[in-house]
């Protein structure tokens, strides 16, 4: 519920809001805690198994999928907050809200106003912080990316040559 109005002496009436913004919000909410969760495992890893990781062919390769997946799941999630957010704003407007009591508030007695508006800022910081953390996953793609064998190629093992023993030529 809204809120509960009573107005010209008629009944309490509930109000609710249009449309329901919840599953973005939720979708927002659970990106960010699989990525927390994943930051948390992936320090594990880099600092107590550097070194296999460094000796593994397909550990920075499953980093960097992961990597790209939680980038493209930040601009989704934080698209969608944001048209939530959009939505919640529109269905809390104050003017919204009184046109949707459906009273005529021109007349005499009926005076309706807001009591008060509720401030959005720390909504709209959320949203500018989802797309941050896009930026901060995309960049990190680079730099995992650079980790992988896709940009360095795995490193050529000597060849086992003896002295005197000469390579043919290439026969030009």
């Amino acid at each position: 519920t809204l809120f509960r109005s009573k107005a010209c002496g008629s009944t309490w009436n509930n109000f609710y809001l249009t449309g329901d913004s919840s599953s973005s919000s939720q979708f927002y909410v659970t990106v960010g805690v699989f990525a927390f969760l994943y930051c948390i495992g992936a320090l594990i890893v880099y600092v107590g198994y550097m070194y296999s990781y460094q000796e593994s062919k397909k550990l920075p390769l499953i980093d960097f999928v992961v990597t790209v997946i939680f980038a493209f799941l930040w601009l989704v999630s934080s698209s969608a907050w944001a048209t939530g957010l959009t939505h919640v704003k529109f269905s809390t407007n104050p003017s919204h809200v009184i046109a949707s009591m459906g009273l005529n508030c021109t007349m005499q007695p009926n005076h309706c106003y807001p009591l008060s508006e509720s401030s959005m800022g720390s909504l709209n910081v959320s949203v500018v912080f989802g797309f941050l953390n896009l930026i901060l996953w995309g960049g990190n793609a680079w730099f995992v990316y650079k980790e992988t064998n896709l940009h360095t190629p795995p490193p050529v093992a000597p060849s086992s040559q003896v002295p005197g023993n000469v390579p043919p030529s290439s026969g030009m």
